[in-house]
């Protein structure tokens, strides 16, 4: 008998999926001790990082998140 795979919760809670497939994540360093960093750094951070470029990493994702 077949079983399903199980989501991995704590890729789930990391990163999601985009429409286009690529895999978006919140980028680390933004939690605390940040008083001394740069305004422009503490902006960059803000952004939203995406894995497109690395179809490794995109498919052990993907397999964690049950995408695929």
């Amino acid at each position: 008998m077949a079983t399903k795979n199980k989501t991995n919760k704590s890729v789930k809670k990391r990163v999601r999926v985009t429409a286009t497939g690529k895999l978006k994540y919140g980028k680390v360093g933004r939690r605390h001790l940040n008083a001394h960093m740069k305004t422009k750094r503490k902006r960059q951070l803000r952004a939203a990082g995406i894995i497109s470029d690395r179809p490794k990493v995109q498919k052990k994702y993907k397999i964690a998140l049950g995408v695929l």
